[in-house]
């Protein structure tokens, strides 16, 4: 039921020209909460800053989170980066699932800034995501960026659209695993990646 009176300055649902405000100040409503109550004054606006934030890899493209950061090497070793900390939100729930990824990669000629690997794990998972596309998609973007041997993605995530609500798990966590190249075809490899995580 939308709001009709309008008192102490706050806002009616018909004052939100922000699309994206009026409908969280919607979505409020439907749950049967009064949107001009002080605690919810504001909430819409601040919800949709948050989501737009949560969101914004959408509008996002690789070369804005790694640029031309890309340099030729010699280095023919495994490169990993571990514990990378990720936020993303469920698209069937549009609830937070959180976690870890490790990516690792073998050069071929190239290799990345390391902070770079954070930068594309921010990039797919400031999206609304399920983990599984969300693994592949990062391989498939480190692979693609430097041309590597090989790639290896692991993430590990809690969600909370199974803890908060259906089965509600507690300590439940899902992990997924892509490798692309070398890391697929070469047993040694995929090892050597598995044990320098532990």
């Amino acid at each position: 039921m939308q709001n009709k009176t309008k008192t102490n300055n706050t806002p009616l649902i018909s004052d939100y020209t922000d699309p994206l405000e009026l409908a969280i100040a919607n979505m409020i409503t439907l749950t049967g909460e009064d949107v001009t109550r002080p605690g919810l004054v504001d909430t819409p606006k601040r919800a949709a800053k948050s989501l737009r934030f949560l969101t914004q890899g959408q509008h996002q493209t690789v070369h804005d989170a790694i640029g031309d950061v890309i340099f030729d090497s010699d280095m023919e070793e495994l490169v990993i980066v571990k514990d990378i900390e990720l936020y993303s939100l469920c698209e069937h729930h549009l609830l937070p699932f959180i976690g870890k990824c490790h990516i690792g990669y073998l050069p071929n000629g190239k290799i990345i800034g390391l902070s770079k690997m954070a930068r594309i794990t921010d990039l797919f998972a400031r999206r609304l995501q399920v983990q599984e596309n969300l693994t592949q998609e990062i391989a498939e973007c480190l692979m693609t960026a430097t041309n590597a041997k090989g790639v290896g993605v692991i993430i590990e995530a809690q969600h909370l659209c199974m803890m908060m609500r259906g089965v509600e798990k507690q300590n439940s966590k899902l992990k997924t695993a892509v490798m692309l190249g070398n890391f697929r075809t070469d047993h040694s490899i995929r090892t050597e990646f598995f044990n320098l995580l532990k």
